[in-house]
C-alpha cells in the first residue's frame, strides 16, 4: 500500500485471506481490535473542519490490477455507528447485495484521520464479521472509517461512514445523595465532633463547594475534603455557632446540583431565673420562679422541682417534665421545714445548677388546747377545685411530654382525664397519676394525632370540678 491516494480499493490477494467461502454467516461474533497508530505527520495536509464538509477520503493505490467487477463483492451496506465511549467505537454493517464469483472471504475496516489522505486497514486480515469494536482509542482522536467486502479476487468497494468519529470523555451529570439521617436537621452537642460524608455522582470530576448560611466557610474552624465520588465536611468540636444551614453545589460542564443540611448545636440550659415562695398554708407551699436566659440553643422540655428537709438536708424530686412556672407542693410533714430547689431541662439534659429558696418553708404545727365543752368538731369536707389549673403546651412528635394541674378535696376524690371529651382511662398511650394533690398525664412519644383539648375531671361525694388545655403536636422550627 503506497503513500499515494486513487480511488481504488486495496487488493487482498489469495495468499493473504482465509480459505473461500460461499456463504455469508447469519450471526457473527463481534470483533475487537486495538486502535491502529496514527499516520506519519509529515505527509497529512492541514486539517478541515468537518463540519462545513465531510469529506470522504479516497483509498490509497492497490498493487495489482482491479479485478473484474463479477470476482469480487458489492460494497457492504447500512454501515453504522453503533457506539461511541471515551475509549472505543463500535460500528457495524450488512452483508453486500453481490458477494462475487469466488465468494465472501471477510471484511476489512479501515480508518482515515481527520486531516489526513490516507486510509490505515484496522484488521490486517480479513474478518467473516458484520461488526467490530475499536478499543485503546485515545481522547481527542477524529476519523472517518470505512469498511470493504473481500474475496480471492480482492477487495470490493468500500461503504464510508458518513460522519466523523470523534473520541471525547463522556459527560455524566453532578447528583447528590444526601444519606437518610441528615434529611432531618442533625443535632450535635458542644464539644462533639461533626463529620459528615455526603457522596455525588459525575463525570468528570465535578467541582465542589460549601457554603454556611450562605457564606463562605470558616476555614480555622471547618475543614472540608473532596474525592472523586464524595465530600468531607469536618469540625472537630462544635460550637454553637456552627448552628445553621450547610450547602453542597457540585459543578460540572455548566450543569451543578445542590444538597442543604441543618445542623444545630445544643448544650445544658442554664438554671431557672429567680425562684419565689409564694405562700405557705397548712402542709402546702407554693413557688414561682422566671425561665432560664440560656436554653442551650434549643427547647425546654420542663422543669425539675426538689424539695429537701432541713432535718436531713436530701432532696426528693417532687415534679418532672413540669411546664408551668408555678406550683403548689402538697403532703409537707408538720413541724418541719423546707428548701425547694428547680432545674431546667433540654436534650442534654438538666442544667448544672438550680434555682433555689433563699427562705424555708415552715410547717406549723397546730396550736394545743383543752377542748371546751360543747366544742363541735369543724367538717373539712369540700368539694373538688382546681389550685393550679392546666396550661395549653407545645410537644415535639416522638418526645413524651406531661400535663399536670393540682386539685383539693376532701374526700379524695376520683381523677378521670378525657382528650376531646372522650374517656382515655385505660388507654396504654397515656399513664395518669396523682399525688399529693397534684395530677398528671404523661402522653407517650406523641404524634400530631395527639393534639387536641384535654381535661381533667375531679368528683367526690360533694360535688366535681374540671380545667381544659389545648395541646398541639407539631414539629419544631430550625434554629
Amino acid at each position: 500500500m503506497t503513500g499515494k491516494a486513487t480511488s481504488e480499493a486495496p487488493d487482498y490477494g489469495p495468499e493473504e485471506t482465509a480459505s473461500k467461502t460461499t456463504e455469508v454467516p447469519t450471526t457473527e461474533p463481534s470483533g475487537e481490535v486495538a486502535a491502529p497508530e496514527p499516520a506519519d505527520k509529515e505527509q497529512a495536509p492541514e486539517p478541515q473542519d468537518p463540519a462545513s464538509q465531510a469529506p470522504a477520503p479516497a483509498a490509497p493505490a492497490a498493487t495489482k490490477p482491479a479485478p473484474p467487477s463479477e470476482d469480487v463483492p458489492s460494497a457492504p451496506l447500512l454501515l453504522t455507528l453503533e457506539d461511541v465511549s471515551n475509549s472505543s467505537v463500535t460500528v457495524s454493517w450488512e452483508p453486500p447485495e453481490e458477494l462475487g464469483r469466488l465468494g465472501l472471504q471477510g471484511y476489512v475496516l479501515e480508518l482515515c484521520r481527520e486531516g489526513a489522505s490516507e486510509w490505515v486497514p484496522v484488521n490486517d486480515r480479513p474478518m467473516m464479521v458484520t461488526q467490530q469494536t475499536m478499543r485503546n482509542l485515545a481522547l481527542g482522536d477524529k476519523f472517518f472509517l470505512r469498511v470493504a467486502a473481500v474475496s480471492s479476487a480482492g477487495a470490493g468497494p468500500p461503504a464510508v461512514l458518513d460522519q466523523l468519529v470523534h473520541i471525547r470523555e463522556i459527560i455524566e451529570a453532578p447528583k447528590i445523595r444526601v444519606p437518610r439521617h441528615l434529611r432531618q436537621t442533625y443535632i450535635r452537642q458542644v464539644g462533639e465532633t461533626i463529620n459528615l460524608q455526603i457522596p455525588f455522582q459525575g463525570k468528570p470530576k465535578p467541582q465542589a463547594s460549601w457554603t454556611h448560611d450562605s457564606h463562605t466557610l470558616d476555614s480555622q474552624r471547618v475543614s472540608v475534603r473532596t474525592g472523586d465520588r464524595d465530600s468531607i465536611l469536618f469540625i472537630r468540636s462544635a460550637q454553637r455557632s456552627d448552628s445553621g444551614r450547610y450547602e453542597l453545589t457540585v459543578q460540572l460542564e455548566g450543569l451543578e446540583a445542590k444538597a442543604a443540611i441543618d445542623i444545630l448545636v445544643i448544650e445544658k440550659p442554664g438554671p431557672p431565673g429567680r425562684i419565689k415562695l409564694l405562700d405557705v398554708w397548712g402542709c402546702n407551699a407554693a413557688l414561682e420562679w422566671t425561665p432560664p436566659q440560656d436554653t442551650g440553643n434549643t427547647e425546654l422540655l420542663g422543669y425539675t422541682v426538689q424539695k429537701a428537709d432541713k432535718k436531713t438536708g436530701q432532696w426528693f424530686t417532687v415534679l418532672e417534665r413540669y411546664h408551668p412556672t408555678t406550683c403548689t407542693i402538697s403532703d409537707l410533714i408538720v413541724g418541719n421545714s423546707y428548701s425547694f430547689r428547680v432545674f431546667s431541662e433540654n436534650l442534654c439534659g438538666l442544667s448544672a445548677s438550680a434555682a433555689v429558696t433563699k427562705e424555708l418553708a415552715h410547717i406549723q404545727k397546730a396550736d394545743m388546747a383543752a377542748k371546751p365543752k360543747g366544742f363541735i368538731e369543724r367538717d373539712f369536707s369540700e368539694a373538688p377545685s382546681f389550685t393550679q389549673p392546666l396550661a395549653n403546651h407545645t410537644s415535639t412528635p416522638g418526645y413524651s411530654t406531661q400535663l399536670f394541674c393540682s386539685v383539693r378535696a376532701s374526700p379524695k376524690p376520683k381523677i378521670i382525664w378525657m382528650k376531646n371529651k372522650m374517656n382515655i382511662q385505660g388507654d396504654p398511650k397515656y399513664r395518669a397519676l396523682s399525688e399529693q394533690g397534684v395530677c398528671s398525664l404523661e402522653i407517650r412519644k406523641p404524634s400530631p394525632f395527639d393534639s387536641g383539648v384535654y381535661t381533667c375531671k375531679a368528683i367526690n361525694v360533694l360535688g366535681e370540678a374540671s380545667v381544659d388545655c389545648r395541646l398541639e403536636v407539631k414539629a419544631s422550627a430550625t434554629h
